[in-house]
């Protein structure tokens, strides 16, 4: 193993699905700020819709969501009237109506089973503006999909479905807590075509206790083999601080930083074997999916939800700890249930947490996205067109000469590229434009 390459998988960066990242958001945000930045969003303003539902039957050990375990039917029924106050409330304080995108995470979203799931989105339809061309999508535990639940979302609109897989090996997956043949992947691929959800998205890890290398490239083997449209691919991300559950595996069985690196290797180059492109640092897809097309054509953005190709005007959250941006900048929810279900009782927005954007942080956002998605980015001429002069962000050639050294990029003049060889280790070119991260207290997982 390169010495400097295993230097550089050690240390960490943010995962920059946001600029500025979550940790920055400040509690001066709340409901009035949300009025106003929905009231002023244009009557033609395209929206993406994000419902996030915190539930799942049970928590696999390894999980950094925002969910707990729930086998109560009660619960569901009240976060599925909340979330129906909580869209009314949005519907009357905007103009907005035009719908681009829907996506439902969690937890599990899934566990809302049929009805509920076909009224909240019935509901959506009558207040908004939802099409054929809406993307409306759906992550799905494949343990607990049937024909009922397939037919449900079907009906609902719902035209592509992200399956978490993560490991197909009977040993990795019992110290992991998530107990999950292949059949039951393949059954669950089986039903959606069946019900006529074609785009079909795997989500796979790596770093996971006791994984190895061969580990992994089985499990791409064979989530390759039921010919999905998309895969995404994450390392795992070992942070018990946060996520106390997490205590419960043993991090002396966590594969090391040469093995994570070697692991991630291996999954790439088994996918791309298998006919996929890879996208962005963690994604592939089939030459022809959509965002194999929006990565050629430097049309791919990155949001919550990691690449993507919504291009909507304002991003709505709904549902506990949902983060949404506006064009004025980010929103998020409570991240208690109580404290949510009450606000939006009141007919105030859950709102907690979020943040305005300056004129910097647009540009540094911008700067990041493009390096995120395009691995290359001419950061002058993005100083240009913020109205900074050229040079605003040279400060950045520092840690980018060293990264530089490392083979990571190359810098010619103001434009910034990322080497094939340093596209595992983007987010440290990222975190280079970052004014927020030297001031920082929160702790990063590691860069690869």
């Amino acid at each position: 193993m390169d010495p400097a390459a295993l230097a550089l998988a050690e240390r960490s960066a943010p995962r920059y699905t946001s600029y500025p990242t979550a940790p920055h958001f400040s509690k001066e945000i709340g409901d009035a700020e949300m009025r106003a930045w929905l009231a002023a969003l244009d009557e033609g303003a395209s929206l993406s819709l994000y419902f996030h539902v915190p539930f799942c039957t049970a928590i696999c050990s390894y999980c950094g969501c925002h969910t707990k375990a729930l086998r109560q039917e009660a619960p569901l029924t009240a976060y599925k009237e909340t979330l129906l106050r909580e869209l009314e409330l949005t519907a009357q304080t905007t103009r907005a109506r035009r719908v681009t995108s829907i996506h439902w995470g969690g937890g599990t979203p899934s566990i809302l089973g049929p009805s509920r799931f076909g009224e909240i989105a019935e509901r959506v339809r009558d207040l908004f503006a939802v099409s054929d061309e809406t993307e409306h999508s759906i992550e799905l535990d494949p343990r607990i999909l049937d024909a009922a639940l397939v037919e449900a979302l079907a009906r609902a609109g719902v035209n592509r479905a992200s399956l978490g897989v993560q490991d197909l090996n009977p040993h990795v997956q019992e110290v992991s807590g998530r107990i999950q043949p292949y059949e039951i992947v393949e059954r669950a691929v089986g039903l959606l075509r069946a019900g006529g959800i074609e785009a079909i998205n795997l989500d796979l890890m790596y770093g996971l206790p006791r994984q190895s290398v061969a580990d992994v490239e089985r499990t791409a083997s064979l989530a390759a083999g039921l010919d999905p449209t998309r895969l995404a691919v994450f390392g795992y991300a070992h942070v018990p601080w946060f996520k106390t559950h997490q205590k419960l595996i043993d991090a002396a069985a966590l594969p090391g930083a040469a093995e994570r690196l070697a692991q991630a290797a291996a999954v790439r180059a088994t996918l791309e074997r298998a006919g996929y492109e890879a996208i962005g640092l963690d994604h592939f897809a089939r030459p022809t999916d959509p965002l194999a097309i929006a990565a050629k054509n430097g049309h791919m953005r990155r949001n919550f939800q990691g690449y993507t190709i919504d291009q909507a005007d304002a991003l709505l959250p709904f549902g506990v700890s949902s983060i949404g941006r506006l064009p004025q900048g980010y929103v998020g929810n409570a991240t208690d249930l109580a404290g949510w279900r009450r606000a939006v009782e009141a007919d105030r927005f859950a709102v907690t947490r979020g943040l305005a954007f300056t004129r910097e942080d647009r540009a540094r956002g911008e700067i990041i996205e493009r390096l995120m998605c395009d691995f290359a980015v001419d950061y002058g001429a993005m100083a240009l067109a913020h109205g900074f002069a050229e040079d605003a962000f040279d400060a950045a050639r520092v840690p980018l000469s060293a990264l530089a050294a490392d083979g990571v990029v190359t810098v010619e003049g103001r434009r910034v590229t990322v080497t094939p060889r340093g596209q595992p280790f983007m987010r440290l070119a990222a975190a280079a434009f970052d004014a927020y991260l030297e001031t920082s207290a929160a702790r990063h997982t590691v860069a690869v």
